[in-house]
């Protein structure tokens, strides 16, 4: 990790020209990703239908399946299909949340329903050209959920990256010669997602920690989850409630549509108290709350411009005392005016569906390769402790077709 931190310059001045000569041997893509500052979400844009038409959408990672609102094109796409009941994609599309939808199908039309609680409604499962990336060379087919009114603060629709076989993901692994694995670099400006095999340099630069299985065996989930053991401030472990110490409820989602991380009331409360006593010893001043947050401190004094704000880290240790997530100041702190910070992790509440999940702010301008063939998640140190960030990386990939 120390070397990697390095060379750290090295090597994003180089993964450009590193990427167009592993392009032939391992048939990267990648997806250029923006932060839209007003909505926190993170956008993307592909282009579908005949003709073409270029959509805003929203990078979900836990999401199973795309879903485009089919209303905001100025006329139907002429290569549209509808999927119908019974076909092979329809059945490569189903989840549990269909099968244990009794009136999910509808004459011959199949209707599959979102996770995501952003997408109001059904879609209705069709096949159409999209272009991935601007030449046409990148045109494939994909299924994706057509659906009325998103709703989704000015994007017409989102991306899933999940585990399930109708992802974004999964449908690139299936129709480009890619392994199934996918790296996530997002930023407050610009970021990407590279899939297919990034090269042993990026993997030799992570730390891996095994990916979390559902709980529910019966109806596996398509999102990801890794497995906290404990937490720390400033190295000292926080003395947490018993629901910590299981390895079912020390689960935490990896996400990004949530803004900031959130743990489960009791934890919350821990953790609180303990920064607070850190950030005391540090000399830093604590200030009247700001919502959504609850533990703000005045700025004046703390700022580091080229490492962050000199705070206490927030360390996620995984599966052993070795595997430590380390959350440092331009991670965990969050500028709200120009005389308050605000700690980004937030109160979610008593009984959550899962008692912590890792937020989008808490992942930016972190390299995150999620492998799919390993059940693997490997994860760098923050890019921003040596004054770099995910936006320097070059967007100029360009795909190449499967033969099979």
């Amino acid at each position: 990790m120390a070397s990697f931190l390095q060379f750290l310059p090295l090597f994003l001045s180089s993964l450009f020209l590193f990427c167009r000569i592993s392009l032939a041997q391992n048939s990267p893509f990648l997806l250029p990703v923006t932060k839209d500052d007003s909505t926190s979400l993170y956008l993307t844009t592909l282009s579908y239908g005949t003709p073409l038409s270029p959509t805003s959408l929203v990078v979900d990672l836990n999401s199973h399946s795309i879903w485009v609102d089919c209303t905001f094109r100025d006329a139907p796409s002429g290569t549209m299909q509808i999927v119908p009941r019974r076909s092979i994609p329809c059945l490569a599309a189903k989840t549990h949340e269909m099968e244990t939808s009794k009136d999910s199908v509808r004459g011959r039309e199949y209707l599959i329903f979102p996770e995501n609680r952003e997408i109001p409604g059904e879609g209705k499962l069709v096949q159409d050209v999209v272009a991935l990336q601007e030449s046409t060379a990148s045109k494939i087919q994909l299924l994706f959920a057509c659906s009325p009114s998103l709703q989704l603060n000015g994007a017409k629709g989102m991306i899933g990256l999940g585990r399930a076989r109708t992802s974004l993901a999964s449908q690139i692994f299936s129709s480009f010669n890619t392994q199934r694995k996918f790296t996530l670099c997002l930023s407050s400006s610009s970021g990407a997602v590279l899939f297919g095999n990034p090269g042993a340099e990026i993997s030799r630069s992570l730390t891996f920690t095994p990916l979390a299985t559902s709980q529910s065996q019966e109806h596996p989930s398509s999102e990801y989850f890794i497995n906290v053991k404990s937490i720390k401030i400033n190295g000292k472990k926080l003395s947490l409630s018993s629901f910590l110490r299981s390895q079912d409820h020390g689960r935490a989602q990896l996400s990004s549509v949530v803004p900031y991380t959130t743990l489960e009331s009791s934890t919350y409360a821990t953790l609180e108290k303990a920064y607070a006593k850190a950030a005391m010893a540090m000399n830093m001043t604590r200030v009247a709350s700001v919502s959504p947050f609850g533990l703000c401190f005045g700025s004046k004094g703390i700022e580091n411009l080229k490492s962050g704000p000199h705070v206490p880290v927030i360390e996620l240790v995984l599966q052993s005392e070795m595997v430590k997530w380390r959350i440092n100041g331009r991670n965990s702190m969050v500028r709200v005016n120009g005389e308050v910070m605000c700690l980004g992790f937030l109160d979610g509440g008593l009984n959550p569906r899962d008692p912590i999940v890792v937020g989008a702010y808490q992942m930016e301008d972190v390299i995150l390769q999620f492998d799919l063939e390993t059940s693997m998640l490997g994860f760098s140190s923050s890019l921003l402790i040596r004054d770099s960030s995910c936006s320097d990386l070059n967007f100029s990939y360009m795909p190449k077709k499967s033969s099979a």
